[in-house]
């Protein structure tokens, strides 16, 4: 499964990042270029511990069923996957600033698992299924738009 911390994956995803451009539509979804890649800033901000979140009250029941169902193998997240509310942007802004700072979260994740989180659906996380989810994410994400 692909991770995050191996250097060639990051470094194919930081290549897609850096060849987006803002005004992109989306194949799906209605965020803008900007809004997906602020969330998508915000998100790993999330997955290396920097920020946290409340547990849903669903992910409770379902979450740990739905992170082994995604992580059991390499198949793309579903389009149109629920987030949590506040990841979700409204506003727009400097899309190369959020690159900036998006590629920057990636890079600090190295190449080695950190101790892992507790993900607001899906509960606690070991670093190795961070590696695998923020590629997932991301992924999903640049997929989205087309990159």
């Amino acid at each position: 499964m692909k991770t995050i911390y191996d250097p060639q994956t990051c470094a194919g995803v930081i290549a897609r990042i850096e060849a987006l451009e803002p005004g992109t539509t989306p194949l799906w979804g209605k965020m803008t270029a900007y809004q997906m890649v602020k969330h998508c800033r915000l998100w790993e901000e999330m997955s290396l511990g920097r920020t946290t979140y409340p547990r849903a009250f669903i992910g409770r029941i379902v979450g740990r069923l739905a992170l082994a169902r995604v992580l059991s193998d390499d198949r793309p997240l579903d389009r149109n996957t629920p987030t949590l509310p506040a990841l979700i942007i409204r506003e727009e802004g400097d899309i190369a600033q959020e690159k900036a700072a998006w590629i920057a979260c990636l890079r600090s994740y190295g190449d080695k698992p950190g101790p892992g989180i507790v993900h607001p659906f899906f509960g606690r996380l070991t670093g190795e299924q961070v590696g695998a989810m923020a590629y997932k994410h991301a992924d999903h994400h640049l997929r989205q738009f087309n990159y």
